[in-house]
């Protein structure tokens, strides 16, 4: 017989399982909308203040733009000008020493650059001896004006000895004891004495004036041509060094190199005067209406942004540019264009800039007419 088994509780009868839940639908992206700000609120005199302040702002401002409307002129036609001294040497030679370089800086008298000083240090010297020759000339007249002194005095005792002479021949002549030969022998040598009395006086007179001083120096006119070459010899010596005429920066001083010859009145070199520069505005014929001299300006350059340099109006040009261009204009003929000419316009620095100025740098200038 089987063992029988502990007891064991009945299955329940098999049940099918449950369907599952069936998983919500997935809900569309959304784009995710930023929360709004709070709005606070504004206090009232905050809205009053915007509500009246925006109105006189808009006022003042449209105020100041018909104020100003017209009240200045300005012109791009600018240009940085200074002062340009060429430099040339006043006597040709070779030059010796260039004491200078481009770009530097000089003083009213420095020394630029030197020329050989041999050939005129030897023209000094001829004419030193010139002037010696000429002091031993006048002492030579002076000796000949003392022996003319002498011959005039020897010439006048012949004619006395020759009229003693005559006188005697004369007497023996009305008495018959001599012949007419030896009268008029006689009678000649009193005119041939008399003769070398006057030759002897003009002899003298030449000596005197030639040893006569000028009257507006006071000196021998041959010493004093020679002291006068002399001079101008040692002017010529000195002017083989060249010195700066005045103060300023050098330019184009690539020109001078040592063994080059240069030539007199040639320009070697170019001082510009850095200390005075000013600015020329070529503005338009009809932007000079209102225009005066004394009106203030302000001037701003293409090279240095953001600087101003306040200014006046200087001088105004007396003629448009193309009057004194090198071919002037000929309206006067069938085809004629009327072109707006312009008038060179100086304005002069009030203050100092505080940016170095190159001589041609483009600026703008604003001339307030009003």
């Amino acid at each position: 017989m089987d063992q029988i088994s502990p007891a064991r509780p009945v299955a329940e009868e098999a049940k099918p399982p449950k369907p599952a839940p069936k998983a919500d639908p997935v809900p569309p992206a959304q784009t995710a909308v930023a929360p709004e700000p709070v709005v606070k609120d504004t206090p009232k005199w905050r809205s009053r203040l915007l509500m009246f302040s925006v109105p006189l702002v808009l006022i003042a401002s449209g105020g100041w733009y018909w104020l100003t409307s017209g009240g200045s002129v300005s012109t791009d036609n600018a240009y940085v000008q200074m002062d340009k001294v060429s430099v040339a040497a006043e006597v040709g030679g070779r030059i010796t020493e260039v004491a200078v370089r481009d770009g530097q800086i000089v003083k009213a008298g420095q020394l630029l650059f030197r020329i050989d000083r041999e050939p005129y240090a030897l023209t000094v010297a001829q004419a030193t001896a010139a002037i010696d020759a000429a002091e031993v000339e006048v002492g030579n007249l002076s000796a000949s004006a003392n022996t003319s002194s002498v011959d005039i005095a020897a010439a006048r005792e012949d004619v006395k000895f020759a009229e003693v002479n005559f006188a005697r021949q004369a007497a023996l002549m009305e008495k018959g004891f001599t012949t007419k030969a030896a009268y008029d022998a006689s009678r000649h040598a009193v005119t041939l004495a008399r003769e070398q009395v006057r030759q002897a006086e003009a002899a003298a007179a030449e000596a005197r004036t030639k040893l006569a001083a000028g009257p507006a120096s006071g000196i021998n006119p041959q010493v004093e041509a020679a002291r006068v070459q002399r001079a101008q010899a040692e002017v010529n010596l000195g002017r083989t060094e060249i010195r700066a005429p005045s103060a300023g920066r050098v330019a184009q001083s690539d020109r001078l190199q040592i063994g080059q010859m240069m030539v007199q009145g040639l320009p070697a070199v170019t001082l510009v005067d850095t200390a005075h520069p000013w600015v020329e505005a070529n503005f338009k014929e009809t932007d000079l209406a209102d225009m005066r001299i004394g009106q203030r300006a302000e001037i701003s350059f293409d090279a240095y942004p953001g600087l101003k340099v306040r200014g006046h109006v200087l001088t105004i040009g007396a003629g448009t540019g193309s009057e004194f261009s090198v071919l002037p204009a000929q309206n006067a003929t069938g085809n004629w264009v009327k072109v707006t000419q312009r008038v060179p316009v100086r304005i002069a620095f009030d203050e100092k800039p505080s940016r170095e100025m190159i001589a041609g740098l483009s600026a703008e200038v604003r001339v307030f007419t009003k």
